[in-house]
């Protein structure tokens, strides 16, 4: 049975030895991404010191890369099916190298904020497409499996690094260095993927060119994504943000509406009548909201409670990287082909359930070895959910709707760690002023609202938990092996 127009013409075939050097050139790319997110943290009090940043204008360093990264994946992703997702890879990696020299040369914070905006732009275009180029790479199962366990591992890495680094160039040379260290990476990168990455047309624009809706979602995901990030600053029942808030799901309702009825919508809907997509993509909304308990919240509680350094704390949250790193390079793989994704998922889950439960009852004047390093090993689970989160939400992709599958599933990534951040946050500085207020002592009121993080966190990984229990189904090895193969028929998605 042969594919009819307008999808987009087969990659050539790529030999094994290519195949594993175009998955590295794809992790180096998503290792950059990751370390330019974590790294910049580390070094914010050097550059409001040097640049002359306000308090306010200073979360705008991390905030600008955000809107224009999350708002922009969706989009990226569905024009990478039309042009070409090779050809969106080396242009987002451009634009991401280009404007990180542009930030490392900054001599002001509007010029810096510009810069961050372009790196997201970037970021956005080449991450977009990644996941839709590496399963149509690796279409065997066991190959796959491995080639996303490798994927993920470069994620958690990445995520460790960029604080570790981020202090010691800080502190050896200075800020300035974080954007400089994308420089060699994001031209050796650029150099191997046009060598390596299969090459091949997209359907084209006309196939998919919905002016509208492109601008309909990008507007309303920008928009929500900025609300969600100001929501410390404004609260959550302001004008502020009930009003944008509300401007921004008219925007996303009217795209949903566009491309219900338009004739070649940007997202075909047909994308979310795959139980696993959709469920996939909301366990990892949820997810990653409580990861960041553990990601931010950890880090703000062994600095602002325990007085660590910004260093010591990269240093000490090190253990759970390596633990992450170990298990999605290492475990992941085998587990997910012998036991399959769902279970090896649930599974995941339950250690990370165990992690914030532990971190409900961490003291005042906790000792490392006891308290924390348990948590670190625990944290290991998310070397299980992230793999099998990523193939079972890429696994109903068609060859076409490869790039827009690895967009959607990029975008709820980043909805679920603003949303993390946002929420998480606020009420634990909404509970540490409940307990000051009551007479509470400063470390004492601290944990009191870090300990309702965590056990909200809990609560969003007992719903990731319920869905997952619920809603996902272990693909077939047959449909997983070519859903997503170029030259094949494509199976069918599975429909609730």
């Amino acid at each position: 049975m042969s594919h009819t127009a307008p999808s987009p013409q087969p990659p050539r075939t790529v030999a094994s030895r290519s195949r594993w050097l175009a998955l590295t050139v794809l992790s180096a790319a998503m290792l950059m991404t990751i370390l330019d997110g974590s790294i910049v943290t580390v070094a914010m009090p050097a550059i409001q010191r040097d640049l002359g940043f306000s308090p306010a204008g200073l979360s705008w360093t991390v905030n600008a890369y955000l809107i224009a990264f999350g708002g922009l994946l969706l989009l990226a992703g569905r024009l990478g099916d039309l042009i070409g997702r090779k050809a969106m890879f080396l242009a987002g990696n451009t634009v991401f190298t280009a404007a990180s020299l542009l930030a490392g040369v900054s001599t002001g914070p509007g010029m810096l904020i510009t810069a961050r905006f372009l790196q997201g732009i970037g970021s956005a275009m080449a991450s977009a497409v990644v996941l839709g180029i590496l399963v149509t790479l690796f279409t065997e199962p066991g190959e796959r499996a491995k080639a996303i366990g490798i994927f993920s591992f470069t994620g958690a890495a990445g995520a460790s690094i960029g604080q570790v680094l981020g202090g010691v160039l800080t502190d050896a040379l200075n800020w300035h260095w974080i954007f400089f260290i994308n420089l060699p990476i994001g031209l050796a990168t650029i150099a191997l993927a046009i060598r390596v990455l299969p090459g091949e047309r997209g359907a084209g624009l006309a196939a998919g060119a919905d002016v509208i809706g492109a601008v309909l979602v990008t507007g309303g995901l920008m928009l929500g994504i900025y609300t969600v990030v100001e929501i410390e600053r404004y609260g959550w029942l302001s004008a502020h943000t009930l009003g944008l808030g509300a401007v921004s799901l008219v925007l996303l309702a009217a795209f949903v509406v566009r491309q219900a009825t338009a004739r070649t919508p940007l997202m075909p809907l047909r994308i979310f009548r795959s139980r696993n997509v959709s469920g996939a993509n909301l366990v990892q909304m949820l997810t990653l909201s409580a990861m960041f308990a553990f990601q931010i919240i950890v880090a703000l509680y062994m600095q602002k409670v325990l007085g660590y350094g910004a260093l010591d704390t990269g240093l000490a949250m090190l253990p759970a990287a390596v633990a992450i790193g170990g298990v999605s390079l290492f475990v992941s793989a085998r587990l997910n082909t012998r036991f399959g994704e769902r279970a090896v998922l649930l599974t995941g889950l339950v250690l990370l359930l165990g992690a914030m439960g532990w971190l409900t009852r961490v003291p005042v004047n906790a000792d490392y070895v006891t308290d924390l390093l348990p948590v670190m090993l625990l944290i290991a689970g998310g070397g299980l959910v992230l793999p099998a989160l990523t193939t079972l939400g890429m696994s109903s992709a068609k060859a076409d709707d490869a790039g827009l599958a690895s967009g959607l599933f990029n975008t709820t990534q980043q909805i679920g760690m603003a949303v993390g951040v946002a929420v998480l946050s606020t009420l634990a500085a909404s509970r540490t002023e409940e307990l000051l207020s009551a007479g509470t002592n400063e470390a004492s009121a601290l944990t009191g609202g870090y300990h309702l993080a965590f056990g909200i966190a809990a609560a969003l990984l007992v719903a990731a938990f319920t869905v997952t229990l619920t809603v996902l189904r272990q693909p077939k090895r047959d449909t997983t092996a070519q859903a997503t193969a170029p030259a094949e028929p494509v199976a069918q998605p599975e429909v609730a």
